[in-house]
């Protein structure tokens, strides 16, 4: 019989095993790098729990709004510069069919005036959708803002309802000479608000198209022929009949001057104190206007002393009377 076999032996063993299945059922130390996470974790879960707040979904969505909102500015600034160039190749090909059509250069200004500022709203508007900004809300506060900025630029819309009626109505265009609101010039432009005169000192002058479009204005070039008119006074005694003759044939020497729609003519027009006073009379091109006047009133003035035809100077006559008591 072996040592072990005793009784005494036999219950120890027992024993020890009794010992080692408790220290099995003992909660061991979390000690691991996954059993920290799992803790972690666990901590984050009870903590969301508790707040109502999911941080890591919180960030996820910020950085996928952030490069959302950073993309929606990329494709803004394309759709401008695209815009921007489309607006170009408008106007391009709107002056491309105002040429072809032969469109009154006053109305294309005006026209390409409108066309851009409208296109450019559009444009504007577009972008803002895009950008993800209710446009609805912006075109309602525009619309309440424009009514008060209308009330109060009200000359500004009048000076824009001016030019229509210019355009409409077309007292003058571009080219044409004329006199208007104490200016004279040429008119080089037609815009949206102003009309723009070039004076003949090469001034340029901007007339409000309200004050223009209601004043009495002097169109010098919508009719093809003009009547040119030149003054001319000589001295007391002198031959009415001569004096007619020698304008006539200075005016009929000269091609410029028309036979229609009326021959030249040469009138007596008055008697004043000291000279006899006649008007010269005849019709030449729009164009012929000036140069004709200012060299036939030269060629008057040298041809008509060589004529033996004397031109007057201011004359005072004296009368005393001698009272003798």
């Amino acid at each position: 019989m072996s040592l072990i076999d005793t009784p005494q032996a036999l219950q120890a063993a027992q024993q020890s095993a009794d010992t080692l299945s408790r220290v099995d059922t003992l909660p061991v130390p979390v000690e691991s790098a996954d059993s920290v996470v799992t803790g972690i974790k666990a901590i984050e879960h009870t903590f969301d729990k508790v707040t109502g707040f999911d941080y890591q979904t919180f960030f996820m969505n910020l950085a996928a709004d952030a490069v959302w909102v950073v993309f929606k500015i990329i494709v803004a600034i394309i759709l401008y510069y695209i815009g921007r160039w489309l607006i170009r190749r408008l106007l391009a090909f709107l002056n491309h069919l105002y040429d072809r059509r032969k469109v009154d250069p006053s109305l294309r200004s005006f026209l390409t005036g409108v066309v851009q500022a409208l296109t450019y709203i559009v444009l504007a508007l577009t972008i803002i959708q895009v950008l993800g900004i209710n446009t609805t809300s912006i075109v309602a506060l525009l619309a309440s803002a424009g009514l008060a900025v209308g009330m109060a630029l009200s000359g500004t819309l009048q000076n824009f309802a001016g030019g229509v009626m210019i355009l409409l109505f077309k007292p003058y265009k571009v080219g044409d000479y004329i006199s208007a609101q104490g200016q004279t010039g040429t008119v080089t432009d037609i815009r949206i608000f102003s009309t723009q005169i070039l004076t003949a000192d090469h001034q340029t002058i901007y007339i409000p198209n309200n004050s223009i479009s209601t004043s009495i204005i002097d169109n010098f070039s919508q009719a093809e022929f003009r009547r040119v008119e030149w003054t001319v006074s000589v001295e007391y005694g002198t031959d009415a009949d001569r004096v007619r003759a020698v304008i006539i044939d200075i005016m009929r020497s000269d091609s410029r001057v028309l036979s229609q729609p009326a021959e030249p003519v040469v009138y007596l027009a008055a008697m004043e104190d000291s000279s006899i006073k006649f008007s010269a009379r005849a019709w030449v091109r729009n164009a012929d206007y000036w140069p004709t006047f200012f060299e036939i009133n030269e060629k008057i003035y040298k041809t008509l002393p060589a004529e033996g035809i004397a031109f007057p100077f201011p004359q005072l006559d004296v009368t005393i009377k001698n009272n003798n008591n």
